[in-house]
């Protein structure tokens, strides 16, 4: 598929821009004033982005309809980009029901 693809590309530009080791103590952030430009490398400036877990508070996805069928063909919106983005095939059945495919 093209996402592995770009994911195989995106993650061997990001092994170039992170540091070495996974677990590099972050550089204390020069002091500034607000609204002051700093100018700094990459990888200093990614060391502080603060990271955070994730929380699924309140998410619920019953209230994301995201997988919905625009074209109105019978096919929903994943279903579409499975089809498109495969290099081989899924075939398709009733109601659109993929099976195979790469």
């Amino acid at each position: 598929m093209r996402f592995a693809r770009t994911f195989s590309a995106v993650a061997a530009f990001a092994a170039v821009l992170l540091p070495a080791t996974a677990h590099a103590a972050p550089t204390p952030a020069p002091h500034r004033d607000p609204g002051q430009s700093i100018t700094l490398p990459v990888r200093e400036a990614l060391t502080q982005n603060p990271v955070a877990g994730e929380n699924r508070t309140g998410y619920e996805r019953s209230a994301f309809k995201h997988w919905v069928d625009a074209d109105r063909d019978g096919c929903s919106t994943r279903a579409e980009v499975l089809k498109a983005e495969a290099v081989i095939a899924p075939e398709q059945g009733p109601r659109c029901a993929l099976s195979g495919g790469q």
